[in-house]
């Protein structure tokens, strides 16, 4: 099986940062994409940002110019740095990633269990 674990969520300032970590274990034969999906109370789940194995990226127009991704392929990591947090960033943030595994000839989706991260005064 394939495992992602979160780990970087919590409380901050307006205007502060965190960074978000994800590693993914397991029975891992290839990873193509991962990325940062986010929900908010009441809204709709939505992605943050994603990364390509060949590091290619694509943002949410909300986080452009302030969020990161990155990913360590040696380590099966991605992550996420977020600069000048604003109160709407607050949600639970959900790594993702898009998996082979030696078990399937295909790839599909596995989920993180979610890190809160709460921007407030």
């Amino acid at each position: 099986q394939v495992q992602l674990v979160e780990s970087g969520g919590g409380l901050v300032q307006p205007g502060g940062s965190l960074r978000l970590s994800c590693g993914a274990s397991g029975s891992i034969f290839s990873i193509n994409s991962m990325g940062w999906y986010r929900q908010a109370p009441g809204k709709q789940r939505e992605l943050v940002a994603a990364i390509t194995s060949g590091g290619s990226t694509n943002y949410a127009d909300s986080v452009k110019g302030r969020f990161t991704i990155s990913r360590d392929n040696a380590k099966n990591t991605v992550y996420l740095q977020m600069n000048s947090l604003k109160p709407e960033d607050t949600a639970v943030y959900y790594c993702n990633g898009f998996i082979r595994s030696y078990g399937q000839n295909y790839y599909r989706d596995y989920w993180g269990q979610g890190t809160q991260v709460t921007v407030s005064s």
